[in-house]
């Protein structure tokens, strides 16, 4: 039961993953924005989950059906991966550098608050 749960989570971050890329880049074209701003959000709700399944606020299946079926889903390092690397063959080394630093530390930024707020919830 926890694939069926995991694979429809999955569908469904997929899904939010890619309307969040196609809105950025239509909004902002020249800069990955859709697949940093999911990876950021996604650092945050992970960092909140995991904290609340911790505490006993969530039982684990809701690990399983958001954690790794929905944010799984909806997270995005191999794109980050390729786009990063498209940066740099492109000549954008500035862009790539400022991308890496900015998916890096806004993620584990992202994943600090997400763990505070998670306790404090």
């Amino acid at each position: 039961m926890n694939t069926l749960w995991v694979g429809l989570g999955g569908a469904l971050g997929s899904i939010a993953r890619y309307h969040v890329g196609r809105i950025a880049t239509q909004r902002a074209p020249g800069f990955p924005w859709g697949t940093l701003a999911v990876n950021l959000v996604g650092c945050l709700l992970i960092s909140v989950l995991v904290q609340l399944v911790l505490r006993g606020r969530l039982p684990d299946s809701t690990r399983i059906v958001f954690g790794v079926g929905l944010l799984g889903g909806f997270t995005t390092y191999s794109s980050f991966n390729v786009e990063t690397i498209a940066l740099a063959e492109s000549g954008a080394w500035g862009r790539a550098a400022i991308y890496i630093a900015a998916t890096v530390l806004g993620g584990l930024a992202c994943g600090i608050a997400g763990w505070f707020v998670g306790r404090s919830i």
